[in-house]
């Protein structure tokens, strides 16, 4: 399974129409030493939308040279309508070195993209595409249409709950009949509105889906996207590997990125704590002790909670607790 981060796209709708150079430099590098090896970014309406008068805090040229120092790191890319799309804009983005474009459009309106598409591909970029607004259509005709878009040379399709008004239900429907219909990958992005963003990345990757389209700390415009790291945790839990460093992107979260947002009044709906309690079963009530233990031998709290809850989910003692801990060291 891989994981697809578009914090860098869709999540800048937090602060406005796409993140300060600062913010993207942090996240390209947060995200690619913890193992993300597909980043999405630029300008949230897509390339080509800051001439539009869509005005990020830069222009795609100063995110395409943000992007220069990573795109050997990972596979880096950025979003285009596929009504913008120009031979000269593409080129562009192939020139800076990003080894995609993902080309979007509403569910139902495929055959207008092609044109599009078939310019990503000529430019030697490797064309994603986002089935916008996937529940428009049932299961079977959003197959058909990714049909359709394959025989035209796109390399990897999302399905996209752009209103998150999916349950598990269904994502496992949409992505059961699109991967079934192709034999390209196939990827879920999902939004929180319902409460269920996580659950349908769990419900799609059991039925079919190779990649999940996420955000670090849920960051995206309405209630949010699939959180990266909850992504990360929840599908380790189900029992797919990812090869995401999780503590690592916790270390990331808490350190970095959540204080870089404080500024901007943004807190993830469930931090790195959080995440670790429900990965692990252990009940908030024993926090107190695992921090003064984890500080006492000088160990990450976050395996301690999940290494001891290993062993005691109900009532963990603190001896237990000193035990792991030695251990962990």
């Amino acid at each position: 399974m891989k994981i697809m981060d578009c914090t860098l796209r869709d999540g800048g709708n937090v602060v406005g129409a796409g993140f300060p150079a600062d913010l993207t430099t942090l996240m390209l590098k947060g995200l690619t030493e913890n193992g993300v090896k597909i980043i999405e970014m630029g300008n949230c309406a897509g390339l080509g939308m800051y001439d539009k008068g869509v005005k990020a805090p830069c222009t795609d040229d100063e995110y395409l040279e943000l992007a220069r120092p990573f795109v050997d790191k990972a596979e880096v890319g950025m979003f285009l309508q596929a009504g913008c799309a120009t031979p000269e804009l593409v080129a562009k983005a192939a020139k800076a070195g990003l080894k995609f474009l993902r080309v979007g459009i509403n569910a139902g309106d495929g055959a207008k993209a092609v044109d599009a598409v078939k310019m990503v591909k000529a430019a030697g970029m490797k064309a994603f595409f986002a089935m916008m607004k996937a529940y428009v259509l049932s299961p079977e005709e959003l197959a058909k249409e990714a049909q359709l878009l394959e025989a035209s040379g796109v390399d990897v399709i999302i399905i996209m709950d752009s209103a998150g008004m999916m349950l598990p239900k269904q994502a496992a429907a949409y992505t059961k009949a699109v991967s079934s219909a192709v034999k390209i990958p196939v990827g879920f992005h999902g939004h929180a509105n319902l409460g269920c963003a996580v659950a349908n990345a769990v419900a799609a990757a059991e039925n079919g889906a190779q990649i999940i389209d996420c955000g670090l700390m849920g960051m995206a415009r309405s209630a949010g996207n699939i959180a990266t790291e909850t992504a990360v945790a929840a599908l380790d839990r189900d029992g797919v590997e990812t090869g995401v460093d999780m503590y690592g992107l916790f270390r990331f979260i808490d350190s970095e990125l959540a204080p870089a947002m404080k500024p901007y009044g943004y807190r993830a709906p469930a931090m790195p704590l959080d995440v670790v309690l429900g990965y692990s079963g252990c009940h908030s009530h024993y926090i107190p002790a695992f921090k003064e233990v984890a500080e006492a031998k000088g160990v990450d709290l976050y395996k301690l909670i999940i290494e001891t809850s290993k062993l005691d989910m109900k009532k963990p003692s603190r001896e237990l607790m000193e035990k792991v801990a030695a251990s962990l060291n």
